[in-house]
């Protein structure tokens, strides 16, 4: 895979994975869906649902450290400036040459590596942010595709980046 064909692929994702209707109690359910699906599979992570700068779910499974917390927050800080994810946003940082930093930001505030993604709404657009930190990027960035997929019945086969 080539960072275009990722940025592809994520660009389908954000567009396939907007909801008709979100409020709180389905920012609940989604939380408490990454929470099961991470306690399955043993992965320390922590989750987090924001809607509209308002934290809504907050998880921090066995294996969290204080590090996850403050890369939860930076990486939500990239979905909610730009309105994509953060790995798509890291991905044209990384193909472009640039860091946060040449976009008049602060890498302590912002975090250009994988695990947000936007919650929109049809219609809408971008109201809020769902976050894994813990795994490594790519593999934050799957556990929510793979999350939002299921909860809007969409083929997570389709949908899912490969493996590097």
């Amino acid at each position: 895979m080539t960072l275009d064909d990722d940025l592809n692929r994520i660009a389908e994702q954000e567009k396939a994975l907007s909801f008709d209707a979100f409020d709180l109690t389905t920012a609940w359910q989604l939380g408490k869906l990454l929470q099961e699906l991470a306690t399955e599979r043993g992965l320390g992570v922590a989750i987090d649902v924001t809607l509209h700068s308002m934290p809504v779910f907050y998880a921090a499974l066995p294996g969290v450290t204080p590090d996850n917390v403050n890369w939860v927050r930076r990486k939500r800080n990239m979905v909610l400036r730009y309105f994509r994810s953060s790995y798509a946003s890291g991905l044209k940082l990384k193909k472009d040459g640039k860091t946060v930093e040449d976009n008049g930001l602060s890498g302590d505030d912002y975090a250009p590596h994988g695990g947000s993604f936007p919650i929109n709404v049809k219609g809408t657009g971008c109201i809020g942010a769902v976050t894994v930190s813990g795994l490594p990027q790519r593999d934050d960035h799957n556990l929510v595709v793979e999350a939002l997929a299921l909860m809007l019945a969409k083929d997570l086969d389709t949908l899912r980046l490969s493996p590097l």
